[in-house]
């Protein structure tokens, strides 16, 4: 989990959570996760979001956040994928 999420920084990076950034917690009263603590990395300029699938997660609900215009996808392993992200990044 990320120790620290700033309001809109520049970007955010969240490996292995689903439930735990979808924005439905904090508005959606109808939502299994309404009023769960969340990370707020929506609140970020750019989200980069690393999955295998668009899979739900525990709650078994669609996380909105994949949905918003200020994220991106990138469909693979999330180690693999990172990797690979960052090389192409440094190339930069």
């Amino acid at each position: 989990m990320m120790a620290m999420f700033k309001k809109k920084q520049a970007a955010a990076n969240q490996k292995g959570a689903n439930d735990v950034v979808n924005p439905a917690a904090t508005h959606d009263r109808g939502s299994p996760i309404y009023g769960m603590p969340i990370l707020n990395v929506h609140e970020a300029r750019s989200v980069i979001i690393i999955k295998r699938s668009l899979g739900a997660g525990f709650a078994g609900i669609r996380n909105e956040l994949f949905e918003y215009p200020n994220a991106v996808m990138m469909f693979a392993d999330a180690r693999k994928g990172l990797a690979g992200l960052t090389e192409e990044l440094k190339q930069m």
